[in-house]
């Protein structure tokens, strides 16, 4: 078979199901993106590079669409080339978000098309106006999003069948949009990230080992931004340093914006919110790590006493089922998509991540319960085992899928 994926980053999501498939001698696999590095064995990388956008002239409210127009103009070219050379795929796998699928189809009409269905964008009951401070409702939110959910629709009509990876994403889309979109998560190796008591973290700052035998606070994001509750895990730490006095806090995450808007007075959240807390913060005991490798990470997480993953309702992190299957403690803010993975009091703990006291206390109570956090983090791990692990759960629901689109009508996928 030969599988052509599409995702500007590589591997992305597609990391597990690519690797999978290139390991096999019978399968080529094609990657259309937009990164150089890294690279994995056998798989064909192919970039691209869109037109910039122009400055003066594009409406603001257009300007996902035009972005989507020139990306999916330039993975066009690459297809075209592709076909020259009398390469047509048996499959194409690709994000439908930034109008990579968009136009796949006219190269390659008979070829079946999975597109990947992060989001759905809301006036009401998502992110939109979830957080007053950073994210307000706005009087034009309607037509705004109405008008940004053009590449959704378009990528949607351009495609056979369409996937995302929690069942609240899937709820956002319109009825008719669910019916040809399946959940299915990208998998949790729960092989390599798994608990270990002989973990543990040097800190660079000061030679600082940390281990499971200490009490560490975690916290992950790629980065540090408001969408991922940074500013309400910051601001619960104080109260949380003065009664926990040998209570560490380990964040590990960038300066940039992944989502959302940037700081309201320039630099970073993360200077923001050290300002705003001064002196009340020892940051003597706060140690920021920047992003790390993947090694470095699983670290911080065997090490973790309790990790705080703290969110708007938005598309779910790897890092929450990651922290899971490390054998967490996690204490999740109380809204969709994490109250479908954490079940509070069973696997870990819910909090409104907005109510900073509260947070305090529920982060305070967890640490001072150690027997209670063990049978939380047991029951943590199992939930991601029993429900997304890689190779007995989601792995063999990819392979079902492709096969179900590459053997019969798409229609008929289930």
């Amino acid at each position: 078979m030969i599988y052509l994926f599409v995702h500007q980053n590589f591997p992305a999501q597609y990391v597990h199901l690519v690797s999978h498939l290139a390991s096999q001698p019978e399968h080529t696999v094609y990657f259309i993106t937009q990164a150089e590095e890294p690279e994995i064995e056998r798989v064909q990388k192919l970039v691209y590079r869109p037109d910039p956008v122009p400055g003066p002239g594009v409406h603001p409210y257009n300007m996902t669409y035009e972005n989507a127009v020139r990306t999916g103009l330039a993975v066009l070219e690459v297809c075209r080339d592709l076909l020259d050379q009398g390469i047509v795929p048996d499959l194409v796998i690709g994000h439908s978000g930034w109008g990579e699928t968009l136009l796949i189809k006219e190269v390659f009409p008979s070829t079946p098309l999975l597109a990947y269905f992060e989001f759905f964008y809301r006036a009401t009951g998502a992110d939109v106006g979830f957080d007053p401070e950073f994210s307000p409702a706005r009087e034009d939110d309607a037509v705004r999003l109405r008008l940004r959910n053009a590449v959704n629709r378009m990528s949607f009509d351009a495609c056979d069948w369409g996937h995302t990876a929690t069942e609240w994403q899937r709820s956002l889309f319109p009825p008719e949009m669910q019916a040809r979109i399946t959940t299915l998560h990208e998998g949790i190796d729960t092989d390599r990230i798994r608990p270990n008591a002989e973990a543990w973290l040097k800190l660079a700052r000061n030679d600082l080992v940390l281990t499971g035998q200490d009490e560490v606070i975690t916290y992950v994001s790629r980065n540090l931004e408001p969408y991922r509750g940074f500013h309400w895990f910051m601001r619960s730490l104080p109260a949380v340093l003065k009664r926990r006095p040998n209570a560490h806090v380990v964040v590990v995450g960038g300066d940039s914006i992944s989502y959302g808007e940037l700081p309201p007075y320039g630099g970073s959240y993360r200077e923001m919110l050290l300002a705003e807390l001064g002196d009340r913060l020892d940051r003597e005991r706060v140690h920021f790590l920047g992003q790390v490798p993947k090694d470095i990470y699983i670290n911080v997480l065997q090490i973790s006493s309790i990790h705080i993953y703290f969110t708007y309702p938005f598309v779910l992190s790897w890092s929450l089922l990651e922290a899971m299957a490390a054998g967490c403690l996690v204490l999740g803010s109380a809204n969709p998509p994490v109250d479908e993975v954490i079940r509070d009091g069973e696997n870990g703990y819910l909090v409104d991540a907005s109510n900073v006291e509260a947070a305090s206390e529920q982060i305070v109570a967890a640490l001072e319960d150690p027997q209670r956090a063990q049978d939380l983090r047991r029951a943590a791990r199992a939930t991601v085992v029993e429900q997304h692990d890689l190779k007995t759960q989601i792995l063999p629901r990819w392979l079902k899928l492709l096969e179900e689109l590459t053997s019969s009508d798409s229609q008929e996928v289930v």
